[in-house]
């Protein structure tokens, strides 16, 4: 059971203090200097951990493995980045942005998890994501 639950809590940790730093970035800074600070930590914690769990591996012999999956998520991370920051500085609360942008995502993903994944797709989820849309009509009133 924790092997499915310590993923969850480092999401909804990381999510959590994700939020409360994006609100936090200054109004005035450049956001992509703001997100290059960001990936430069990113990137050198992702670094010392690679050494730290790394049993021994080549750095570049792991670097052959990746595929056109890890360049993008580097583009479209710097998308989602760029997104909240101008939402929180557009006027969005922290109370509704999130829920917001999740709920909508959670209904995307199903419906791509369907199409394109060949997963199921039951009818408590298909009243799962009415229900959810239903909650963001109720969230912008």
């Amino acid at each position: 059971m924790w092997e499915l639950t310590y993923p969850i809590l480092i999401i909804i940790l990381s999510n959590t203090v994700y939020n409360i730093c994006t609100k936090s970035t200054p109004e005035g800074v450049n956001s992509f200097a703001a997100l290059t600070i960001t990936y430069l930590v990113a990137a050198a914690v992702s670094f010392v951990v690679f050494l730290i769990t790394n049993g021994g591996k080549n750095l570049f012999a792991e670097f052959s493995k990746t595929n056109w999956s890890s360049f993008v998520l580097g583009v479209v991370i710097i998308g989602l980045e760029l997104g909240y920051i101008l939402a929180y500085r557009n006027g969005w609360q922290m109370n509704t942005l999130s829920v917001t942008a999740n709920i909508s995502l959670a209904v995307i993903l199903l419906v791509i998890a369907f199409v394109f994944y060949h997963e199921t797709l039951t009818l408590k989820q298909v009243i799962g994501m009415l229900l959810c849309a239903g909650g963001l009509v109720l969230i912008s009133l």
